[in-house]
């Protein structure tokens, strides 16, 4: 039995790509060693309050809104391979820096300049696996999430544990991890290259539109409201850097339970398969309704936390629940946008993570000052409404984006 799942797994997607999944699953381990403890390492090294930890993390996502939107807008004119090994080669230089940018204001700048680098690769890499997979987008998005999170998993179970030990070993890991998956894209897409013959031919040069911006932001119905719902679930879910971080710590708790919620994201993305599975099958049948899903379990599970965050065990609760959300909508977002907006699919996807760093930007902001003068219990009621207003913005765009597909 074990050996025909294993045929089946194996014979399910095409075999290059397993070396994403792989690649995707060691780059996230070491992404993931370094940037759920930001908020920690600010306020316990840097000794710097919680509203100043937001700060680096508002600074970080202001970059990652024009990193997503320029890495959308040039995709086409630069082609995959010089666009995504240039801003992996640079985005490792820049998490090296970190073990250097020891005075405050240099931590700034180089999380900053590590934030647009990052945002670069994300419509890059969405954008490519679309082209390059176009009859199993929603299959291969998903997978390549859930690589993502077993790396996760593995990353955030070590974070704290090397934390201990020295932050500077997180840089010094996480920039390593960035140099291989460059080194990977650099192989990967020069045997493709050569297979067919012909310099960036998938996803690259050979593919040029002729829209110009206006006009593509002139279809609102197939991103606009996608796009909000998305920067208001990304700012709730910052409560976990600025509110639930803070709170356990203050609570006199290691890092290593901050760091295991994350651990339980890891697994629960790996191992739940089966429930979103079930769900797409018998409830969230189509991509808007996921959509829709995901919203509502973020607010039911900030709800939850509202009423019961005085015990650590509840937190795990919750942290599965959101997950749930999480895991509907992260392969959702990139199967939408590239299903109905095509060869633009580059240009919207920077778009919409673009509105998605907004949300990010402004939360740990709010959050972190929130929490230095009223601690978790008002940051859980705003994250509440904002993920009860994503439901309704991803519901709206399922009433008027039907049927709607750009040529």
């Amino acid at each position: 039995m074990r050996r025909l799942f294993k045929l089946a797994f194996f014979s399910q997607y095409p075999r290059d790509a397993y070396m994403l999944m792989l690649a995707s699953f060691i780059n996230s381990t070491g992404s993931s060693l370094m940037f759920p403890l930001i908020t920690l390492y600010v306020h316990n090294n840097l000794h710097r309050t919680y509203g100043e930890a937001g700060f680096v993390i508002f600074c970080q996502s202001l970059a990652g809104i024009v990193g997503q939107l320029v890495g959308g807008s040039i995709y086409h004119k630069l082609g995959v391979k010089k666009l995504l090994i240039g801003a992996l080669l640079l985005q490792c230089l820049g998490q090296f820096g970190l073990i250097f940018a020891t005075d405050w204001f240099a931590y700034i700048m180089v999380m900053t300049l590590n934030g647009f680098l990052m945002s670069i690769t994300m419509p890059t890499i969405s954008a490519f696996i679309g082209f390059r997979f176009p009859n199993q987008q929603y299959r291969l998005f998903n997978v390549i999430y859930v690589s993502n999170n077993a790396g996760v998993a593995l990353g955030t179970a070590l974070a704290g544990l090397l934390a201990t030990i020295s932050y500077n070993l997180t840089f010094l890991l996480n920039g390593i991890s960035t140099l291989v998956f460059a080194g990977f894209f650099f192989f990967y897409l020069r045997r493709i290259d050569i297979a067919n013959g012909q310099e960036n031919s998938i996803g690259g040069l050979s593919v040029h539109p002729q829209k110009g911006i206006l006009e593509l932001l002139k279809a609102y119905p197939l991103y606009l409201f996608i796009a909000l719902g998305s920067m208001l679930l990304w700012f709730s879910t910052s409560v976990w850097g600025s509110g639930v971080a803070p709170y356990l710590n203050a609570r006199g708790m290691s890092l290593s339970a901050y760091s295991f919620l994350w651990t339980v994201n890891g697994l629960m993305i790996i191992f739940g398969q089966q429930i979103t599975a079930r769900l797409n099958r018998n409830i969230t049948k189509s991509l808007p309704t996921r959509l829709i899903a995901s919203a509502m379990f973020y607010a039911f599970a900030f709800f939850f936390l509202m009423l019961f965050h005085l015990a650590y065990y509840n937190f795990i609760i919750v942290m599965l629940i959101a997950t749930l959300g999480e895991m509907l909508v992260s392969p959702t977002i990139p199967a939408i946008i590239t299903k109905t907006t095509g060869h633009f699919a580059p240009f919207y996807l920077g778009l919409i993570g673009g509105f998605g760093s907004l949300g990010r930007l402004i939360g740990p902001v709010l959050f972190g000052t929130m929490f230095d003068y009223y601690g978790i219990s008002p940051i859980l009621i705003v994250t509440v409404g904002t993920a009860s207003l994503a439901a309704t913005s991803f519901y709206l765009h399922k009433k008027i984006s039907q049927s709607l597909v750009l040529e």
